[in-house]
C-alpha cells in the first residue's frame, strides 16, 4: 500500500499525502497503477514513484480508512503556523524584510519565504511575540 504524495495542487498549499491505497501493478520502471476510491474516479490512476510514499508494515497497525473531505475542485484552506526566521535582503538601495513561515500540515523543510509586510497585513497575530 502506498499514499499518494502532493495530490492535486502543487506547492505550499497542497495536502501532504492521501491514502493509503493498494498498488495494483507496476507500469514501467518508475510508475505504479494505484487502486483509487470511486470519489477519485476522474483522476488518472498511474503515478510516478516520486509521488508515492512507502507504507512500512507493522503487524500491530490497523488501517482504518477515513475518507478525507476534499472538495471537487481539489482545494483546501491552509494557514501559517508560525514564523521560523526573519531576514532582510538588500536590493540596490532598498532593504526588503522577509520572514520564513511554517505552514499548517507541512514540516520546517517545506517552509517558505514571504514578504514581511504582506504577512503582517494578513496574519498580524504571528508577530505578537516577535516584536
Amino acid at each position: 500500500m502506498r499514499g499518494i504524495r502532493r495530490f492535486g495542487l502543487r506547492g505550499k498549499l497542497s495536502p501532504r499525502y492521501l491514502g493509503p491505497f493498494e498498488v495494483l501493478e507496476r507500469v514501467g520502471a518508475v510508475a505504479y497503477k494505484i487502486a483509487l476510491p470511486p470519489r477519485l474516479a476522474g483522476v488518472h490512476d498511474v503515478f510516478h514513484v516520486s509521488n508515492l510514499h512507502k507504507y512500512i508494515h507493522d503487524p500491530e497497525h490497523i488501517l482504518s480508512f477515513e475518507p478525507s473531505e476534499i472538495p471537487e475542485d481539489m482545494t483546501y484552506e491552509e494557514f501559517p503556523a508560525y514564523i521560523i526566521d526573519r531576514e532582510v535582503r538588500k536590493l540596490r538601495n532598498r532593504k526588503i524584510p522577509y520572514v520564513k513561515v511554517r505552514w499548517s500540515n507541512h514540516n520546517d523543510r517545506e517552509a517558505t519565504r514571504e514578504l514581511e509586510s504582506a504577512m503582517r497585513e494578513h496574519y498580524p497575530h504571528l508577530f505578537e511575540n516577535l516584536d
